[in-house]
C-alpha cells in the first residue's frame, strides 16, 4: 500500500495480502519448517537472504512477515525479533569493540545494567552515567571513544523522561558517528516513535506491552539507517537468539491491539495514579501521565509486605505490560544486581513499587489496592 494509512490500520491488517503466502491467507500462517528447499545449484549458487529462504536461523516467512510489520511501526529500515528482552539489548550493543564508550540514563532496567558490567569487564568497554537532567552535562561525557548514548524514557523505575530530539541533536553534533538507542519498552510505538525523533536505532522487550498478554518472551531491535541494518543483520545470523515462528506469529497476533491495549492502559494508570496520590499512606506517585506503568513510595517500609500478601487482583510478579495487573519491589527484584547505594541514590528503595497497571476495571484495581493497604 504507497499512501500513509493509521497504525491502527497498519497493525489491524498485519500479514494480511502477504506476497509470500499462495494461499492468501488473512491471518499468516505459521511455518515451523527448519530449513527449505532449493529448486536448484544455480539458485543456491545465487541465493538472495534477503527475498529467500534456506534456514530458519537466518530468516522464516512468519518472522519476516512479523519484522516488517514492527519495521513499518517504528518507522525505521529494518526490525530483528529476537529470543528476549536481553537478547535485544546484547544485538543491539553488539556493534560495540574493545575500547569503545558509552553514555547511559542512570536509571535503567536493572537487566542492562547486568549487561553493562559484563561488557565492561569481559570485553573492555567502559561506561558513564548520566543523570537525564542536564543535555550540558551529557555533552561533558561524549568524548572521541564514545560509540553509543543509550536511554530508557521513561525509565524504569523512577520515570525520569528524556526529550529524545533535542539529545539526539546534541548528540549527533558532537559526533555523527554516536549511535543513539532508546529502548521504548513502556511507551511502545503508539505513544513515541524515537527513530523519528532523531534516534538510531529503537529496542523492546517484547514480552511487556507488544506482547501484551504475559504468554511469550521476546525482544525487538529496529534500526533506522542501512548501514546500522546491515551490521545488526550479520550478528544477528551469526549469534542466532532469533524468535521462533510460533512465538512469532503469537506477537504479531498481539500487535493487532496494541492500540487499543494502551488506551486502555493509559485510563486505567491515570484513574489508579489519581486515586493512589489522595492516600495519606503514599508518600509520592510517579507517573508520566501516559503508559501503564506506575511507581509508588508507601510511607512505611513495613506495609510493603503485608500489601503484597494481602492483594487479591493484583499478582506480586515481575514484568509488566500485560492484561494482568502486576506489582513488583525493584529493590530487591529487578534491579536487586544494583549496589545497594546506587539503588538508594536513585531512589530505588525498599518502599518503591512499581505497578503495571492491566486491563481490568479500575474500579476493582483501586479497590483491591484499598483492602491491602487496609
Amino acid at each position: 500500500m504507497t499512501r500513509k494509512i493509521a497504525v491502527e490500520t497498519l497493525l489491524a491488517q498485519a500479514g494480511n495480502r502477504n506476497d509470500g503466502d499462495a494461499q492468501c491467507s488473512v491471518s499468516t500462517p505459521i511455518y515451523l519448517s527448519s530449513n527449505f528447499r532449493h529448486a536448484s545449484l544455480e539458485e543456491a549458487r545465487n541465493f538472495d537472504e534477503k527475498t529467500q529462504y534456506a534456514y530458519s536461523r537466518m530468516s522464516t516467512p512468519t518472522r519476516r512477515v512479523l519484522e516488517k510489520t514492527l519495521s513499518e511501526l517504528e518507522c525505521g529500515v529494518q526490525a530483528f525479533a529476537v529470543s528476549s528482552g536481553m537478547a535485544a539489548v546484547k544485538l543491539a550493543l553488539s556493534v560495540l569493540k574493545q575500547g569503545d564508550h558509552v553514555v547511559s540514563l542512570d536509571d535503567l532496567y536493572g537487566g542492562t545494567f547486568r549487561y553493562f558490567d559484563y561488557l565492561h569487564e569481559h570485553c573492555g568497554v567502559d561506561f558513564s552515567k548520566w543523570d537525564g537532567r542536564s543535555l550540558a552535562e551529557l555533552k561533558e561525557l561524549l568524548n572521541e571513544r564514545t560509540r553509543l548514548v543509550w536511554i530508557e524514557t521513561p525509565s524504569n523505575p523512577t520515570m525520569k523522561e528524556v526529550d529524545i530530539e533535542k539529545l539526539a541533536e546534541l548528540v549527533h553534533s558532537f559526533s555523527s558517528d554516536i549511535i543513539v538507542a532508546v529502548d521504548n519498552t513502556f511507551y511502545t510505538p503508539i505513544y513515541q516513535k524515537p527513530l523519528e525523533l532523531g534516534a538510531d536505532v529503537v529496542v523492546h522487550s517484547a514480552t511487556k506491552y507488544l506482547s501484551g498478554h504475559n504468554d511469550l518472551l521476546g525482544g525487538v531491535v529496529v534500526a533506522g539507517s542501512s548501514k546500522l541494518a546491515d551490521e545488526l543483520y550479520f550478528n544477528n545470523i551469526t549469534m542466532g537468539a532469533n524468535l521462533d515462528p510460533f512465538d512469532s506469529w503469537l506477537l504479531l497476533r498481539s500487535l493487532k491491539t496494541l492500540p487499543i491495549r494502551m488506551r486502555a492502559h493509559t485510563e486505567n494508570a491515570r484513574a489508579v495514579a489519581s486515586w493512589l496520590e489522595k492516600r495519606d499512606d503514599v508518600e509520592r506517585v510517579l507517573y508520566p501521565g501516559k503508559g501503564g506503568m506506575i511507581s509508588f513510595y508507601l510511607k512505611d517500609e513495613e506495609k510493603v509486605a503485608h500489601l503484597l500478601k494481602s492483594l487479591e487482583i493484583i499478582s506480586f510478579a515481575e514484568s509488566l505490560g500485560g492484561v494482568e495487573s502486576l506489582i513488583t519491589v525493584p529493590y530487591v527484584q529487578t534491579h536487586h544486581d544494583m549496589p545497594v547505594e546506587e539503588r538508594l541514590r536513585l531512589g530505588i528503595t525498599p518502599e518503591l513499587l512499581r505497578l503495571s497497571v492491566g486491563l481490568e476495571n479500575s474500579a476493582d484495581l483501586i479497590s483491591d489496592l484499598e483492602q491491602a493497604l487496609g
